[in-house]
């Protein structure tokens, strides 16, 4: 057939949808079934129904579902800048977004903000990392993200762009100090540099060490624009979600004495609240398995009661069983500590797990720090319309034992080199062995990311103002974190540091 093209590497139903739907809005057709036949046939099929079994014969995208989606964002919104655009329906939101997703904003507000990013002139999509359910990509100068169903029709369960530093025009910013602390390697001052310009970082802290070797260090940028005031390696910032390893790691520690057992209910052991499930069990909590959900807001100027946010009685509206990561589990877990040391759940994880590990410079406090508590602190940044960086509202995580933890980048390499000489080998085998599987695909132990392949562990946290990553080896011989005062992903750079501590040469990708 004259014409004729064939399927592209990576066919996408979705795609060659959205490109019938552009050619009948730009006059080409006069029905969107005559731009879907002249499609099919330009494929060489007879029609739609043949094209969407070539496309199905031909496989999934090897970019996975999330990649997919980004894709059809970049299409479907590329000329949105242009007259006579067809703005996308509800119906048609829907078919990528889930009914979660949308609940929370409302379509002519994310077509708006879609819009800002897509349409932008050139603007083209490049995929930089992918897994079947999740992916990360560079277009018109932001950082993408995007996570989907693990379930067809795998739509978009979690999308958001990130200004990277081209697109912002701070001077306050400009020329950012450096410091460092111990034998930093030589291409980490580089990489902070970079990573700071480049991704649009107020402040970056980095740190790593080795069990046979003295850690070290490295600050760049600022911990206040508003007062001059550089970032340095003493600096604590929020740990937000690596606060779940901790947890874990204090549950362990009262396993390990006797003060619990991980098969146990659950609710066996809370009286302030209880759990909507009492079949939960400590490990269904332990590895974001339980079901158990709680309020989409998770920040508040102070911490309050566990009761004034969730009830007496914790909500298990989840399927229990299925990986989907839970704040109110793990704050569900905090009181389990508290119960069984008597103490708050600050004052437990400070005394089994902080102090221990020599996490001097780590805390929990319950508003954000203005000043020293418990060391020097920072002041967390979004990116305002103009370019330039705004404050955030000084808000906190509502769970302490979910989101409160403040740290120092050394003081969670410090728990990443140490947290398995806390418990009995067999419980830390235990922590480490795959419990249940990621959206990513990654299996999923108890209170960690395990990546068996390369032989690591992790986890990551952000939220208002601030993010943070932790890397260790499985042998807990290497660690490595990297926080921030903007909320962006750290993962990327963090795989950067880990590959410089030296060993046996693992590089991540």
């Amino acid at each position: 057939m004259s014409g004729e093209r064939a399927l592209p590497g990576q066919a996408s139903l979705r795609y060659l949808k959205v490109e019938a739907k552009r050619r009948r809005a730009a006059g080409e057709f006069r029905t969107l079934h005559e731009a879907q036949l002249a499609i099919a046939r330009e494929h060489g099929q007879p029609g739609w129904a043949a094209l969407r079994e070539a496309v199905a014969a031909a496989g999934p995208p090897a970019e996975g579902h999330a990649a997919g989606q980004l894709r059809w964002i970049t299409a479907r919104f590329r000329d949105a800048a242009g007259p006579g655009w067809p703005a996308p329906g509800e119906d048609e939101l829907r078919e990528h977004f889930s009914g979660a997703f949308l609940a929370g904003i409302a379509p002519d507000q994310l077509i708006t903000t879609i819009r800002g990013v897509v349409s932008a002139p050139g603007a083209e999509l490049v995929i930089t990392r992918s897994t079947p359910f999740t992916a990360q990509g560079l277009i018109a100068g932001h950082l993408v993200t995007g996570e989907t169903e693990a379930r067809p029709p795998y739509r978009l369960t979690g999308v958001r762009a990130r200004r990277l530093g081209q697109r912002i025009s701070d001077p306050r910013a400009s020329a950012p100090p450096a410091a460092a602390a111990g034998p930093v390697p030589g291409k980490v001052t580089t990489l902070a540099a970079d990573a700071v310009a480049g991704l649009g970082l107020v402040g970056l802290g980095l740190a790593g060490a080795r069990a046979d070797a003295e850690p070290w260090a490295a600050a760049a940028g600022w911990a206040s624009l508003e007062h001059a005031e550089p970032l340095s390696a003493g600096h604590a910032l929020p740990a937000y979600s690596l606060t779940m390893t901790v947890t874990a790691a204090a549950v362990l520690c009262l396993a390990a004495a006797g003060r619990l057992r991980l098969d146990d209910r659950a609710s066996s052991y809370l009286t302030a609240v209880r759990l909507a499930d009492d079949a939960v069990t400590i490990r269904d909590l332990l590895t974001h398995t339980s079901g158990v959900s709680g309020p989409a807001e998770f920040s508040a100027p102070a911490v309050p009661a566990l009761a004034a946010v969730t009830g007496p009685v914790i909500a298990c509206d989840g399927k229990r069983g299925a990986f989907a990561p839970s704040y109110a589990g793990y704050a569900a877990l905090g009181e389990v500590i508290a119960e069984r040391t008597g103490l708050t759940y600050q004052e437990a994880a400070a005394r089994l797990v902080l102090h221990p590990l020599g996490m001097r410079s780590s805390g929990f406090p319950a508003t954000w720090p203005s000043a020293t508590a418990p060391g020097p602190a920072v002041t967390g940044y979004d990116v305002a319309a103009d370019g330039t960086f705004t404050p955030v509202g000084a808000r906190v995580c509502v769970f302490p034992a979910a989101g409160g933890l403040w740290a120092t980048p050394a003081d969670l390499v410090r728990f990443g080199l140490g947290w398995q000489a806390l418990v009995p080998p067999s419980l830390a085998a235990q922590a480490l062995r795959p419990h249940a599987r990621q959206p990513n695909g990654l299996p999923f132990g108890l209170g960690w990311a395990v990546n068996e392949p390369l032989g690591l562990i992790g986890f990551a946290g952000e939220g208002p103002g601030a993010a943070a990553s932790l890397l260790a080896s499985r042998d807990g011989k290497r660690a490595c974190a990297a926080m921030t005062n903007r909320r962006l992903v750290m993962e990327p750079v963090n795989a950067e540091v880990f590959p410089l501590l030296g060993g046996d040469g693992t590089r991540l990708h």
